[in-house]
């Protein structure tokens, strides 16, 4: 089962209101292992960066103004997200982005209903009460972040996809006793494979070791087992 897990940085929290996605990291899971191929892209989002956002990414307008624009890296991006499902921290918010870039040029949403896999929602139903950031959740399954200076969307996708394999049951799920798994948004279904019906093996007891057997069981004095039949 292919999975991409993704994260984005943007301008701003409203692309509707003139904010865009400067940044996407996404990288490849198959069967919940990370394959080592990721894909890495930064935008110019034609508008200048706010000094809030600029202070969360790092990502300054001079420092993107030698990018393309999202319209030209757009096949690139969805060749690699193919129709596999996007799993994201927030998914919501990163979901709205990616729509709205590919909205504005054109392209058909990706469906949050059959796609999305919202690692907020699972942390939250599995952990109720906890803090739920991506750094606390790497604090709680001992995933180093010491290098996470600010965001970046390629680091916090690798760092997530980490995450996901801990909230999902660890790198032993599956131990390869399931061969289908049906993806819903709220996680995986996990059905199991059949195991082979082996024919049952039989044996033939020398009459000398039945002998031997009868006559050490009579020289118990008050077995147990006597005492439970004789009840």
């Amino acid at each position: 089962m292919r999975e991409i897990v993704f994260d984005t940085e943007t301008t701003g929290f409203k692309f509707n209101e003139g904010d865009r996605l400067v940044e996407i990291g996404c990288v490849e899971l198959v069967n919940r292992v990370e394959t080592g191929r990721t894909f890495h892209a930064y935008y110019h989002p034609e508008r200048d960066m706010p000094a809030d956002a600029e202070r969360v990414h790092g990502l300054s307008a001079q420092f993107l103004s030698k990018f393309p624009v999202f319209a030209a890296g757009v096949d690139a991006l969805l060749d690699f997200l193919g129709d596999a499902p996007l799993i994201a921290h927030n998914a919501g918010f990163d979901f709205g982005f990616l729509n709205g870039e590919l909205g504005k040029l054109g392209f058909p949403a990706i469906c949050h209903r059959t796609r999305m896999i919202d690692t907020l929602q699972i942390a939250r139903s599995k952990h109720p009460g906890a803090k739920h950031t991506l750094d606390a959740l790497c604090t709680r399954f001992g995933i180093d972040r010491s290098h996470r200076v600010v965001h970046g969307a390629l680091l916090d996708a690798q760092l997530l996809s980490q995450v996901y394999v801990e909230l999902m049951g660890g790198r032993q799920i599956g131990l390869g006793l399931a061969d289908e798994v049906a993806v819903v948004s709220a996680g995986p279904v996990v059905a199991a494979a059949p195991r082979p019906v082996r024919s049952p093996r039989l044996f033939t007891v020398p009459e000398g070791e039945l002998a031997a057997h009868a006559a050490f069981m009579k020289g118990i004095a008050d077995p147990i087992w006597g005492a439970v039949a004789s009840g």
